[in-house]
């Protein structure tokens, strides 16, 4: 029996690209449920078709892309967030992530790079232009290291640790998989635990928790 296409909602304010960006993705076997050219209207869109992916644009206009990032994690906590987007500045990358992006993606990415990033998006791993994870992780490294601390650890089992260790090291699951001698489906259900007794929902955060308590170091 065929799995559910993964449904995703693409955003941006250039039609031209939009449509382009959608009808790439239609064609390789995603489900497109809906388009928006602005902030407000892919928050209000989005909360009715619930994709799984919006792929998203920074630069919308009076209201930003971080704020319809921060307006779609708060109503819709499952659907994960992937920017793409013609500018690299760090900043940029920061601010979005920050807000609660899974991903970051730049508008130079071939097609191929942008229909493989929306399914890892879609599978909960954290994607990022070359370039950009480095940049994040730095930056959660530094936020840990002015941490005045954190509260007590959540009890997750020795197996979780150890995969979210890898995790903090930015390997996929696929990766950390075959690094365990684990099949992914169990690497994945370790994953989705972890989150559930953190309270987390996507693998930027989980990546800064680990930073934050050294799960980062060998």
């Amino acid at each position: 029996m065929n799995e559910p296409a993964i449904s995703v909602m693409v955003v941006d304010d250039h039609p031209i690209w939009r449509d382009g960006v959608a009808r790439d993705l239609s064609e390789r076997g995603y489900s497109v449920v809906a388009t928006a050219s602005d902030a407000e209207s892919a928050v209000r869109i989005a909360s009715t078709v619930r994709p799984d992916v919006v792929l998203m644009d920074l630069h919308l206009g009076e209201v930003s892309g971080v704020q319809a990032i921060i307006g779609l994690g708060a109503a819709l906590p499952r659907t994960r967030v992937l920017v793409l987007s013609a500018s690299g500045a760090h900043a940029d990358v920061l601010e979005a992530v920050k807000a609660g992006a899974s991903g970051y993606l730049l508008k130079s990415a071939s097609v191929t790079e942008l229909v493989d990033a929306v399914r890892q998006t879609a599978a909960g791993d954290a994607v990022f232009t070359a370039g950009l994870a480095g940049l994040v992780l730095g930056e959660f490294r530094r936020m840990a290291s002015v941490s005045e601390g954190a509260a007590d650890t959540p009890r997750i089992t020795e197996r979780e640790t150890e995969v979210l260790r890898l995790v903090a090291k930015g390997l996929s699951a696929r990766m950390i998989a075959t690094r365990l001698s684990l099949s992914h489906r169990t690497v994945e259900n370790h994953v989705q635990s972890t989150l559930r007794k953190l309270q987390l929902h996507n693998r930027v955060e989980l990546t800064r928790y680990a930073i934050e308590h050294g799960l980062d170091d060998d």
